[in-house]
């Protein structure tokens, strides 16, 4: 019986650790902020800032989802939290209380599909560099008419071996008319 007790009183322990963003204290903040927003809004002012815990919040969010193992090992990372960040703020007016009572979901995906959106420009990013490397557009050296010396650039050649081939990710295409009724193997 005791040792039941006990167990219990270790759950509940567990259960009190605070999230790292407390859900209901962020609704309260966001619902403040949003009225002093439709305050503003109707007077004709400016948008008030967003509160300092807010921004916390957004920052909190993003740096723990960037810990995630999808996103933990890219260089880009601070780049992939700014961007998210950024994004919570410039979408912030937008968060609907009366629609959904949890702002941390709302802006998790924000934060969320921020980086997937810095990660496909990085990826481009990487594919022109190799392009460029791989058409030896990089010109390195200059020669003079009288100059019959062959020179070379061992960091070009150790980045044209070395980094890895990526390719730009394609934008597909939209169907249009008739083409969304047929399959791909017919056309």
């Amino acid at each position: 019986m005791v040792k039941e007790v006990k167990k219990e009183i270790v759950k509940k322990e567990k259960a009190k650790k605070p999230h790292y963003v407390d859900n209901k204290v962020f609704l309260v903040a966001m619902m403040e902020w949003k009225d002093e927003v439709i305050e503003a809004e109707a007077a004709g002012d400016i948008i008030p800032a967003i509160p300092e815990y807010i921004g916390e919040c957004f920052y909190k969010i993003a740096t723990h989802l960037s810990y995630r193992p999808n996103f933990i090992n890219y260089t880009y990372r601070e780049e992939m939290i700014g961007d998210g960040i950024e994004n919570c703020i410039q979408y912030a007016k937008n968060f609907n209380p009366e629609k959904s009572k949890n702002p941390f979901a709302y802006f998790t995906q924000i934060i969320y599909y921020a980086f997937l959106r810095r990660i496909t420009k990085e990826k481009k990013q990487t594919s022109i560099k190799q392009k460029m490397i791989d058409n030896d557009t990089l010109k390195t050296h200059e020669t003079h008419d009288f100059d019959d010396a062959i020179y070379d650039n061992t960091f070009v050649d150790f980045l044209r071996d070395n980094l890895p081939r990526q390719e730009a990710p394609k934008k597909k295409k939209p169907k249009r008319g008739v083409e969304n009724f047929i399959e791909e193997d017919l056309l």
